[in-house]
């Protein structure tokens, strides 16, 4: 009866003593080592591992895309260098704007300022059809005029088509600010015929004509793929940041 307790003794001692574990890992484990844990941590690395792949692929593709954009852009259809002036005027390009700025002084009192948008709106062109559809671009420009000391200026609201330009509403500004309430006066094409005439001869004689809206167009032409561009090499280079 004694040998048989202690052979039972020694069957229950060596299958629980954690030294046979240590030595024989397909026995055991340690008993401070969780198998489970070290499953999970080897496949969240493997997994942030292949995480970090995919983005690196998905940066690449991107880059290589822009890259690509860039060079057709400036291989096949390059912008051009866009002119500092147009006749008595000076011209701001406003790089990353989309306004450009035109000054001009006229007599010894008279300051001109025109502000002019990029291309904001199209219209079906006359020699438009339902099978070949053709459009023509619209340009706004604001004309600003004040004399020194003054304390108001007169504005005038204008299209820019291809080669002509329209005046749409005028009217005289009080300070730098107005109240919402004025009363900006009617629509141009409400006024007289003759008056209408007049005012366009006013901005003719300050160099504000359908030369100005053939300028117009070909420079925002040349400044939208500038900015096309210059938009590109910047989403290129935020992407490109680690």
């Amino acid at each position: 009866m004694a040998r048989f307790v202690r052979c039972l003794r020694r069957s229950v001692f060596s299958i629980s003593s954690p030294s046979i574990a240590y030595r024989n890992p397909k026995i055991g484990f340690p008993s401070n080592q969780n198998p489970k844990f070290l499953i999970s941590r080897r496949c969240l690395s493997s997994g942030s591992y292949v995480s970090e792949m995919q983005k690196s692929a998905f940066e690449g593709n991107i880059l290589r895309l822009i890259r690509n954009e860039i060079e057709y852009e400036l291989d096949h259809s390059p912008p051009l260098q866009l002119p500092s002036s147009f006749g008595p005027f000076t011209v701001d390009e406003r790089p990353g704007e989309q306004w450009i700025s035109l000054k001009r002084q006229f007599g010894e009192k008279e300051d001109i300022k025109i502000e002019a948008t990029m291309f904001d709106r199209s219209v079906p062109s006359s020699k438009s059809t339902s099978t070949e559809p053709e459009y023509v671009l619209h340009i706004t420009f604001i004309v600003n005029i004040s004399k020194a000391g003054a304390g108001e200026a007169f504005e005038i609201m204008c299209s820019a088509w291809p080669d002509t330009i329209e005046i749409s509403k005028l009217c005289v500004r009080k300070g730098i600010k107005s109240s919402p309430s004025s009363y900006n006066g009617p629509e141009f094409e409400e006024l007289d015929d003759e008056l209408q005439d007049a005012l366009y001869q006013f901005l003719e004689q300050r160099g504000i004509s359908d030369e100005l809206a053939v300028f117009l167009h070909q420079y925002m032409k040349n400044k939208d793929k500038g900015e096309y561009v210059r938009w590109m090499d910047s989403v290129k280079s935020y992407v490109e940041r680690k």
